[in-house]
């Protein structure tokens, strides 16, 4: 068997085998097939697509390349949730403690942001001491406390992946919808859950701008998983998901979410997958039912609780629940007043992102460090009633050097017309 002959059925749009696709796959990660054939591969894949059980067989072999992560020692209903990746995406610091509130667990791997979008990884190393479990061994420890079980990604799982996403980077081939089902699906598999749930994101600020597209994504994944209990929910990223965009920021907003006080249209995405899990696990049988469940463990602060306990277990003081000071500050803060009056119809939220990173919240490549006390508060969404010059954001910086870039990025990410503009829903679709 030869890497070429395969390259070439691929490129002729002909189904191969399982033993072909594992060869292929083996033999590179063995680095007996260059990165040069495997690159000719992966760009055929973008062009001529995935079979059912081509995908099937690829993401089994991703998954099988590395360690499988098993929690038979937490005794609980475990669910993975998992998001392809926004603008202001707080939900895992929110849902995991509310989860856990609510008798189950949460067990996944979490990665760090790149772009424009932001990772749970640099949210919760905003906090000083704070450091993510790497093994195994940890993550059942701090699980079995406090019902969170949050990893940090390891070479050890689905190393396969990390090899082929560094290739797919730099030869164009990332936005490929068996390639992305793939990479998200092989790293689901390798951790025990009861439920895996699929936070996809559409529109400007995600990575899937089409709802179409996201809506196949989604079904692919959901194929993947067919031997596991897989959901997805499409949820809106045409503007930010809430109103802070950044890491220490971002937790304020995840905490005073868990304290009753969240932005509607993050608190919508989070009741969504939480009452998506209390039905999985059978506790009830309607989504329109457990509502009252979930407005309990935050009235009576038992999720902010658990989350004062996972910051506590992870080496951090669970105690800034309530003294946001311990979190690290920025130096100044520079206003932005809208230019015209009228109503906002859209918040460009990719370039919102883009905005946050510039000052140092975001990495443009992957080797760059965050600064996590800086970040933007935007103050209106769409839908919202403007006056000229009043402030429709905050910058929160500590190097005056792109702050003014930031600040026309802002105010050019902000949409405003005349006609009044009806406020967005943030979940657009489940598929089950």
């Amino acid at each position: 068997m030869r890497a070429v002959d395969l390259i070439e059925k691929k490129r002729n749009k002909e189904e191969l085998s399982k033993e072909e696709i594992s060869f292929l796959l083996n033999e590179y990660l063995k680095g007996n097939v260059p990165d040069y054939q495997m690159s000719a591969f992966l760009m055929a894949t973008y062009f001529n697509d995935m079979t059912a059980g081509e995908l099937l067989e690829f993401t089994t072999i991703m998954r099988d390349s590395g360690d499988i992560v098993k929690f038979d020692d937490v005794d609980k209903f475990l669910v993975d949730k998992h998001s392809t990746g926004g603008v202001g995406d707080k939900v895992t610091v929110v849902l995991a403690p509310i989860l856990s509130a609510l008798g189950m667990g949460t067990t996944k791997l979490s990665g760090k942001g790149l772009g424009h979008t932001g990772g749970t990884i640099d949210k919760f190393e905003s906090i000083e001491g704070f450091r993510f479990s790497n093994t195994r061994e940890e993550v059942v420890s701090i699980a079995n406390k406090t019902g969170i079980g949050l990893m940090g990604y390891s070479d050890k799982i689905v190393p396969l992946d990390k090899k082929l996403y560094s290739l797919r980077d730099v030869t164009g081939t990332v936005p490929s919808i068996p390639l992305i089902a793939s990479s998200i699906m092989s790293k689901k598999l390798a951790i025990q859950s009861d439920i895996i749930i699929l936070d996809v994101k559409v529109g400007d600020g995600a990575f899937m701008k089409d709802i179409n597209q996201a809506k196949e994504l989604a079904k692919r994944m959901i194929e993947i998983g067919s031997g596991r209990q897989v959901k997805a929910v499409l949820s809106n990223m045409d503007e930010p998901l809430g109103y802070a965009i950044g890491n220490a920021n971002e937790i304020v907003e995840a905490i005073e979410t868990l304290k009753g006080n969240g932005p509607e249209d993050l608190n919508e995405v989070v009741y969504t997958i939480a009452l998506l899990s209390l039905k999985a696990k059978g506790e009830i049988k309607d989504l329109s039912e457990g509502k009252k469940k979930i407005d309990e463990v935050i009235n009576n602060g038992s999720a902010l609780e658990k989350l004062s306990q996972f910051i506590t277990e992870s080496g951090g003081n669970g105690n800034l629940v309530n003294d946001y000071s311990l979190l690290p500050q920025p130096k100044e803060v520079m206003e932005v007043l809208s230019a015209k009056e009228g109503y906002v119809s859209k918040i460009k939220a990719e370039e919102i992102g883009k905005a946050a990173m510039i000052i140092g919240a975001g990495r443009a490549t992957k080797e760059d460090l965050i600064d996590h006390a800086v970040g933007i508060k935007i103050l209106k969404k769409v839908g919202d009633k403007v006056n000229k010059n009043e402030k429709i954001a905050e910058i929160y910086y500590n190097d005056s050097k792109n702050v003014e870039d930031s600040k026309n990025m802002l105010l050019d990410a902000y949409v405003i017309q005349e006609e009044k503009v009806e406020k967005q829903k943030a979940i657009l679709e489940i598929i089950e």
